[in-house]
């Protein structure tokens, strides 16, 4: 299993630089990728926009939006954006997409939250459209660069429903999981398989997953109070997650091989806070 971990750019507080020194370091310490998440009702950086500063700040660690809201965004804005990421990182980057569940990320960008499955189906259609270097929309030119690898870049599509299956065996490199436990891992990639295999796919899916966490007591508030924040549209719910998070060397280990035994082939690990020392003392622990 590939072992990930998060870029900080939602953590309240983070500099542009610190995002920079993350890529960087990770790079370094030896992680399969750096992955961000994505809110627009919240105060964070953009994920495109860090993903493009990551790219240009290492050689060989993986890129992804893991996952990226993708019905906010024009589609035509972002299929370039995503084949510009693509092109400046070599053909390191994967787009993690699904529609979310909150109401104020549409709400901030004027877009219906009842149509959001509808317009990333609309989406995923257009942007291979433009990724192939055909007009769309209307247009008389190709609206951005080629990507590297296959004129597309690869797709995870995040997702419990049938219709992110549909998605996936329709477009996708394979299904991504942006946030559960194991088990729910354990019960979807048979379902993902079998839905790839029927569809008549080659080879197999790409199966991802996202695990919270921070290590060292000096971390622990931190992590609680971001988490709390981030998932305050949930309720009490929000405490459960912020308990949930990984916060111990065994609970990590025990992560990994309960991921590892549901199937996932690439596992993220998302910090909770910015410092550099959670980087280190992730890899030594996995690593």
């Amino acid at each position: 299993m590939r072992i990930g971990i998060g870029l900080p750019n939602p953590v309240p507080g983070v500099s542009g630089t610190r995002l920079v020194e993350w890529a960087e370091h990770a790079e370094e310490r030896g992680f399969a990728s750096l992955a961000t998440i994505d809110r627009l009702g919240y105060p964070s950086h953009d994920s495109l926009t860090s993903l493009a500063a990551a790219a240009g700040a290492t050689s060989r660690i993986e890129l992804h939006t893991n996952i990226l809201l993708a019905p906010v965004y024009p589609a035509v804005h972002l299929a370039r954006a995503a084949a510009s990421v693509d092109q400046l990182s070599g053909g390191r980057f994967s787009l993690g997409v699904s529609v979310g569940g909150r109401e104020d990320d549409y709400a901030v960008t004027g877009v219906d939250y009842t149509r959001r499955g509808r317009i990333l189906d609309e989406q995923l259609a257009l942007m291979h459209q433009a990724w192939r270097g055909e007009p769309v929309a209307g247009g008389d030119n190709p609206v951005g660069p080629t990507p590297v690898h296959d004129r597309r870049v690869p797709v995870m599509v995040g997702g419990t429903s049938d219709a992110a299956i549909r998605r996936l065996t329709t477009y996708g490199a394979g299904w991504t999981m942006g946030g559960g436990p194991p088990e729910m891992a354990a019960g979807m990639v048979p379902k993902v398989g079998a839905a790839w295999r029927e569809a008549g796919r080659v080879g197999e899916p790409r199966l991802a997953a996202l695990a919270y966490f921070s290590l060292g007591d000096d971390a622990e508030q931190d992590s609680r109070t971001y988490l709390r924040e981030y998932y305050a549209f949930l309720g009490p719910y929000a405490d459960r997650i912020a308990d949930g998070a990984l916060r111990s060397a065994d609970a990590v280990r025990g992560a990994v091989k309960a991921f590892e035994d549901a199937g996932i082939t690439e596992l993220t690990f998302d910090p909770t806070t910015t410092s550099l020392e959670q980087i280190d003392r992730l890899a030594d622990v996995v690593l």
